[in-house]
C-alpha cells in the first residue's frame, strides 16, 4: 500500500508531548468545583456544594458566606467523584449585595462555577477562578455572562481531556489530505454535538462510568488502525475515517454530556449554556488540531524520513495509555 507523504499525517512528536501531559495529570482529573445557592424563602437558601474528589481526598476549598448568615442542616456524601455538601442558611438581610467567597481557590489550579437563584428573579451565573475567588450577589445574569462562562468551561474540558485529544491525534495521524481530513473533523463535532445534546437534556440516560471504559476502547481502536495501515493493510479508519469518526463521536459526545451534568445548567438558560459549552468544545478542538497541524509541518520539514518510525511510536504510546484508562475504569466501574 502506497502511504501519503502529505504533512498532514502528523509525526509523533506532538503525541509523546500530549501523553506526557497525560501520563501527569491523568484524564479529566482538573474538573471544577459547583456551588448553587437557591433561595426557598424570603432570606432562606438552600446550598449544595460540589467539590472534586479522589477518593476520600477532596480539594481543600469552602464556600464562605457573608457574616450574620446562620448555617445548620448541614449533610455531606460522597457521589461520582466528588464531595457534595448541602444545608441550609439563613441570611435576614439577604444575600443582595453580599460578597460570596470560596476560601482555599486560591491555592488550586482548577475553578468554581457558581450558580444563585433568587425569589422572583433571573438566575446568576458567575465563573470563580484562583486570582478571583469571590463574587457579589446580583441576583441577575445577563445572557453574554452565560454564554462566556459556559463557552469557557467547554474550552477547559476539552484541553484538559486528554483522552479525547488522543483520539482525535490518532485520526490526524490516520487521515493524509485536506478534504478528508475536513469531513473526519466534521463527522466527529456533528456527532458529538448530538449526543452531548441528547444527554444534557435528559433525553437519554447512560451510565458514565461504562461510557468512559468505552472511550479508552475508541483509542485503543485507533492506535491499532495505525499499525495495521503501516503493516501493509487497511481498515475501516483508514478507508472511511469520516465514519469512524461519527461512531466514535456518539460515544465521546457522552463523556461531553456527563462533564455537563456534573457542573449543571442554568434552568433559565439551558439552550444557551449548552450551545455555549458545545461552542467551546468545538473551538478547543479546533485550536488543538491547528496546533497539531502546524508542529507536525515543522517537523515534517526536517524529519520526513523519521516519520514512519514515530507514527508507529505514537501508535504503541497511544493504544498502551488507552489500555491503561481501560483497566483503571473498569476496576473503578467494579
Amino acid at each position: 500500500m502506497r502511504r501519503s507523504r502529505s504533512w498532514f499525517r502528523l509525526p509523533v512528536g506532538l503525541g509523546l508531548l500530549c501523553l506526557v501531559c497525560a501520563s501527569a495529570a491523568g484524564a479529566h482529573e482538573v474538573r471544577p468545583g459547583y456551588l448553587e445557592i437557591r433561595e426557598t424563602d424570603p432570606g432562606v437558601y438552600q446550598l449544595s456544594w460540589k467539590v472534586p474528589a479522589k477518593g476520600d481526598r477532596r480539594l481543600a476549598m469552602a464556600v464562605r458566606l457573608p457574616e450574620g448568615c446562620v448555617e445548620d442542616q448541614r449533610e455531606a456524601r460522597l457521589a461520582a467523584g466528588a464531595h457534595v455538601t448541602r444545608w441550609r442558611a439563613t441570611c435576614t438581610e439577604g444575600l443582595v449585595g453580599a460578597r460570596i467567597t470560596i476560601d482555599g481557590l486560591e491555592t488550586t489550579l482548577t475553578d468554581v462555577l457558581a450558580r444563585v437563584e433568587l425569589l422572583g428573579g433571573p438566575e446568576q451565573v458567575e465563573r470563580l477562578l484562583p486570582e478571583a475567588p469571590s463574587f457579589i450577589v446580583r441576583g441577575e445574569s445577563h445572557w453574554t455572562e452565560v454564554a462566556r462562562t459556559y463557552g469557557a468551561l467547554g474550552i477547559e474540558h476539552i484541553l484538559l481531556g486528554f483522552d479525547h485529544l488522543l483520539f482525535v491525534l490518532g485520526l490526524l495521524i490516520l487521515v493524509g489530505g485536506l478534504r478528508r481530513l475536513v469531513a473526519t473533523i466534521t463527522a466527529f463535532t456533528v456527532a458529538h454535538s448530538i449526543t452531548l445534546a441528547a444527554a444534557s437534556l435528559d433525553w437519554i440516560h447512560v451510565a458514565q462510568t461504562p461510557v468512559e471504559a468505552c472511550i479508552a476502547l475508541s483509542i485503543m481502536f485507533v492506535g491499532a488502525e495505525i499499525l495495521r495501515v503501516h503493516a501493509g493493510g487497511g481498515g475501516l479508519a483508514a478507508r472511511k475515517p469520516w465514519l469512524v469518526a461519527f461512531g466514535f463521536g456518539l460515544l465521546h459526545g457522552l463523556g461531553f454530556a456527563g462533564a455537563l451534568q456534573e457542573i449543571g445548567l442554568p434552568s433559565g438558560s439551558i439552550p444557551l449554556a449548552l450551545a455555549a459549552f458545545n461552542v467551546g468544545v468545538e473551538l478547543g478542538q479546533l485550536a488543538f488540531v491547528g496546533a497539531a497541524l502546524a508542529v507536525g509541518a515543522l517537523i515534517g520539514l526536517g524529519l520526513a524520513r523519521f516519520r514512519p518510525a514515530l507514527e508507529r511510536g505514537a501508535a504503541y504510546a497511544i493504544g498502551s495509555l488507552a489500555a491503561f484508562w481501560l483497566i483503571d475504569r473498569v476496576v473503578g466501574f467494579w
